[in-house]
């Protein structure tokens, strides 16, 4: 049930297109919030029922289920519109960003990091290439996934997306937006959408991000809203590591696995005991872990192995989800 007080802040943001603390002054009178008129509240209520018929449900600053991080962060917004599963809101939140060119490796172990902080959080992220759709499809199997948009539930961006947006409905999922239905992606909507990524959020991950980067500026939203900002390291000369690097070294929290995270939140966990590997595949890893990311020939020459013998070893090892191939040739370890 919407009460007359919800009615005028949807009124306020989305009709008169105050969704800001411009709405919040407007919605205030002389006894609390102010009253609308017969025809202010008819119009209300269009767009309401309008929005259900769409299966889109209206969360306002004044709704119970609020997230009361984001009520408290920098501009939150007066109205979210959200499809999907509206009790995420009351979860606790997690958020997992990165830039559109992530390395493989860092896909790979954003995929992980996001299905086990899943178990305990709903993770937030966005639905660009790369870091977030590692994020989405790592915490997509549990349903605890928030996914916000710079644009209207009824847009995708990227359009190439659309699918995915229904698959992550499917999976029980959340889809939030503080944009009505049918708003197109705008390139100020980032930064506008990342305060929002960081104020629902106990904390901010880091998979990758270069000297100038979206993902910077969710961190630094993370850190003005006082949450917690954590980011993965990467080997000095790596472009797309440059701004993890620079945000570890300000004072994030270095992370190479979830128990590092949850271990900040005093959350316990099982560690996970997996069979190492022996023989040649127990030596490739320890050489990927100790040296980093290497070519597949230099690799057989340092372990004395023929080439196709440690391609076929490698891809053993990459099934298993211990190393990741990326460009050129070369492996890496995941962990």
């Amino acid at each position: 049930m919407i009460t007359p007080e919800e009615k005028t802040v949807i009124y306020e943001a989305a009709v008169a297109g105050n969704n800001n603390r411009a709405g919040l002054a407007a919605i205030r009178g002389e006894d609390g919030v102010r009253r609308l008129s017969p025809e202010e509240t008819a119009e209300a209520d269009r767009l309401i029922a309008s929005l259900r018929e769409k299966g889109i449900f209206l969360v306002t600053v004044l709704s119970e289920d609020y997230p009361e991080a984001l009520r408290f962060a920098s501009d939150p917004p007066l109205l979210l519109y959200g499809m999907g599963r509206r009790e995420l809101l009351k979860a606790r939140k997690f958020c997992i960003v990165g830039s559109r060119i992530t390395p493989p490796w860092a896909e790979k172990v954003g995929r992980r990091l996001s299905e086990e902080l899943s178990e305990r959080f709903a993770i937030v992220t966005g639905f660009a290439e790369g870091g977030d759709a590692a994020a989405v499809a790592g915490a997509m199997p549990s349903g605890n996934l928030i996914v916000v948009l710079p644009c209207g539930i009824d847009s995708c961006y990227p359009a190439a997306h659309a699918s995915l947006k229904e698959r992550v409905l499917a999976s029980k999922g959340l889809i939030l937006s503080e944009y009505g239905p049918e708003t197109a992606t705008a390139k100020w909507a980032f930064p506008q959408r990342n305060r929002i990524l960081a104020g629902l959020s106990e904390g901010v991950l880091v998979l990758s991000a270069g000297r100038k980067s979206g993902a910077l500026i969710t961190a630094g939203r993370a850190l003005d809203c006082g949450r917690d900002v954590f980011a993965l390291p990467y080997n000095v000369g790596i472009s797309q590591g440059e701004g993890c690097n620079g945000l570890i070294k300000a004072g994030a929290y270095l992370v190479t696995s979830s128990a590092d995270i949850f271990a900040v939140y005093g959350i316990e966990t099982k560690e996970r005991e997996e069979a190492a590997p022996e023989g040649d595949e127990g030596r490739i890893l320890t050489y990927l872990r100790e040296n980093g990311e290497t070519h597949v020939a230099a690799l057989a020459e340092a372990l004395q192995l023929r080439i196709f013998e440690t391609s076929a070893l490698l891809s053993s090892l990459e099934i298993k989800g211990l190393v990741t191939k990326s460009g050129g040739n070369k492996y890496a370890a995941l962990s």
